[in-house]
């Protein structure tokens, strides 16, 4: 399976050429991404790109793979090594990069593979600069003659930059974190939050019970941050008698936290908990997508600011903020945008901020949750058929007369009892299903609802062009 989206290039490794992300393709993609790069640079000495990767098994040839393609095309690479999503979006500018690539499929199980394209900002590529890349990976490109290739170059040095720039953040009280004297149950899933995290939360005087924080790439469980992958954290953070645990997926840009007694503070929750406390030092507006919680809004209108929704995807809602000029935005899957940091998902910013936030109320993890409001979502998907899946969503839009409709992307109904939202995902060959409503019962008899009507509209739609 080979996907090419907004969110990047990614595929399954192994298998026969042509059914997943093989050596091949990477090169395809690598040279594709470094002639936009090419493209992009205006005079002067030849372009650079900084790369790093997670820990999947994969990382190594891929990050060979891809290295050894932009050396061919006369660019310099710095090599982070071992690295997390955010670290490389603030090297990238810190280094004066031409652009970024980060090899990591993100939430994805171990097989997957990716490479995500950042520009010399730091951020995402927008729809259009993605499309010109796909572009010239479908042309063929130029190769640099011999005496102009690229050199590669490590830098290990940029985790260790990247919690200190946490730690300068003026809304990090890093003193009265150390003071608070916390213990805390980190799961990183085996993969380089487990370096970067309790790089961090020993550098705020933390202590750290470690679960799955050998970054061998082995994921001990689905790496996805959701509930029902998290019980080895649940059991550390209760048996461990620890303040909270936290638990972040393969690239460190979600973050999600478990209470003292084991409870989920919920993913959704950590945008709305890091908002509370930003807003009540820098009150703006504030952004999430569209299938995040509806907490965002109440929270920001308890201080008085503005709350719109996006697209899903980070490049979306960083837009969306940039048109707002949002103090703050994110995505309800555990992702924290702070632009005073850098405009993309850091769950190291978001473990400074919360934890912050956390000693400065003086009150356990569970009792800050239940000061939020408390709706419960479903979180469901449903195989990606081979149909017109745009033309059945759009007959479920209109078969629907009693909610207020956006069909910005795939088709979001907001309910008097809810809402809930049927989109083709972006990283995934799946139909996601996501419904929001007061008790858990509500929001699940949603998703069932809105999942049956869709299944028959998919049984009659064309098939795919």
């Amino acid at each position: 399976m080979l996907i090419a989206s907004i969110s990047g290039i990614r595929g399954t490794v192994g298998g026969k050429a042509g059914e997943g992300l093989s050596p091949t393709d990477v090169v395809t993609f690598a040279s594709g991404y470094g002639a936009w790069v090419w493209e992009q640079k205006s005079g002067g000495d030849a372009p650079r790109v900084v790369v790093g990767r997670d820990a999947r098994i994969s990382g190594p040839w891929v990050r060979d793979v891809v290295c050894g393609t932009l050396n061919a095309m006369g660019i310099d690479v710095i090599d982070l090594g071992l690295s997390t999503t955010p670290t490389v979006e603030l090297a990238v500018p810190g280094l004066k990069a031409d652009g970024g690539l980060i090899l990591t499929a993100s939430h994805n199980p171990k097989q997957w593979n990716a490479l995500k394209l950042l520009n010399a900002e730091g951020e995402f590529l927008s729809a259009a600069a993605g499309d010109r890349v796909l572009a010239l990976a479908r042309e063929g490109v130029t190769y640099a003659e011999v005496d102009a290739t690229g050199t590669t170059t490590q830098d290990d040095s940029w985790l260790a930059r990247h919690v200190a720039h946490v730690l300068d953040l003026a809304l990090v009280d890093a003193e009265a974190i150390r003071g608070a004297g916390l213990k805390v149950a980190v799961d990183a899933v085996n993969s380089s939050g487990g370096v970067a995290v309790p790089m961090l939360l020993e550098a705020l005087g933390v202590e750290v019970v470690p679960v799955h924080c050998e970054p061998t790439g082995h994921f001990a469980h689905n790496p996805e941050p959701l509930p029902g992958h998290l019980t080895d954290l649940t059991q550390a953070v209760v048996e461990g008698q620890c303040h909270l645990g936290i638990s972040v997926d393969p690239d460190v840009d979600r973050l999600c936290f478990v209470c003292e007694d084991g409870s989920f503070f919920g993913e959704e929750y950590t945008l709305v908990a890091v908002a509370d406390h930003v807003l009540a030092h820098t009150p703006g507006p504030t952004v999430s997508n569209l299938s995040s919680t509806r907490a965002l809004r109440e929270v920001s209108a308890r201080h008085g600011c503005s709350y719109t929704a996006s697209a899903v995807g980070e490049v979306n809602v960083v837009a969306q903020m940039r048109e707002t000029g949002a103090i703050l935005g994110g995505e309800g899957n555990g992702g924290v945008i702070y632009p005073t940091s850098h405009a993309g998902r850091d769950a190291l910013v978001g473990i400074g901020l919360f934890l912050t936030h956390l000693v400065s109320k003086n009150m356990t993890c569970r009792a800050l949750r239940d000061t939020y409001p408390d709706f419960h979502m479903v979180k469901d998907k449903m195989s990606l058929p081979a149909v017109d899946v745009d033309a059945a969503l759009m007959a479920l839009r209109d078969e629907v007369s009693d909610a207020e409709v956006n069909d910005v992307d795939g088709v979001k109904f907001d309910l008097e009892e809810g809402w809930v939202h049927l989109r083709k995902s972006n990283t995934e060959p799946i139909i996601r299903i996501y419904a929001e409503a007061p008790t858990p019962e509500s929001a699940r008899a949603l998703a069932d609802r809105f999942a049956g009507r869709l299944e028959h509209h998919l049984q009659s739609a064309p098939a795919q062009a």
